[in-house]
């Protein structure tokens, strides 16, 4: 196994992880789920996060961080396979994988931070306000992230179905954009990294 393949099993596992994280930050033991259009409603959300233990924010944060390096890897792994092929498209993958890693880890612990504080502070429409107003004054960071996401996705899929790698055009699909548009459509939690996990095995085994 090369060391491309390595990185990419790597960030399969760190995708793994990190789904399991945003899972613990969306799912409420006891059956309840996370629905951010609710959280206008403090009585709903207050119910909702009734079971929540402060540790489930807590492992979120701490192991999504890691998780995240992990996935930065694979990315990595992306950008050493792509240079073979295309200077431009991998230093695109670059740029990308540094924007998704810095921005993607602070995002994943304000969310988590958010949720250890509404908790902490007794679930009151008070800490509804304040959670709300920190999430909004931090957005930028959710909008990185998902910028730069979103630009690895694009920039592999105009790579493959042009022909510019060795991959054949169809593998065009091995991608997590269209794999998480279908995730979405169930609204299952961490549907961008289960399928960031599906991407890469496809990836490692075509390559």
């Amino acid at each position: 196994m090369n060391l491309v393949k390595i990185l990419f099993l790597i960030a399969i596992a760190g995708h793994l992880i990190c789904g399991c994280c945003d899972c613990l930050i969306t799912y409420v033991p006891g059956g309840r789920k996370l629905d951010v259009t609710k959280m206008s409603d403090n009585k709903i959300l207050s119910e909702t996060f009734e079971n929540m233990p402060l540790r489930n924010p807590l492992i979120s944060m701490l192991a999504g961080c890691l998780a995240l390096l992990m996935v930065a890897c694979g990315y990595y792994g992306l950008y050493l396979w792509m240079s073979e092929f295309s200077k431009t498209f991998a230093v695109i993958i670059l740029i990308a994988t540094g924007v998704l890693l810095s921005f993607g880890v602070a995002h994943h612990v304000f969310c988590g931070v958010g949720e250890w504080f509404y908790v902490q502070m007794g679930r009151s429409d008070e800490a509804r306000k304040a959670v709300v107003k920190f999430m909004k004054d931090t957005s930028l960071t959710m909008i990185c992230c998902y910028i730069g996401m979103i630009t690895l996705g694009v920039v592999l899929f105009i790579a493959v179905v042009s022909g510019a790698t060795s991959l054949p055009q169809w593998a065009c699909v091995i991608n997590f954009i269209p794999i998480a548009a279908v995730l979405f459509i169930t609204r299952i939690g961490g549907a961008s990294n289960w399928s960031g996990a599906v991407m890469f095995l496809g990836l490692m085994l075509l390559i």
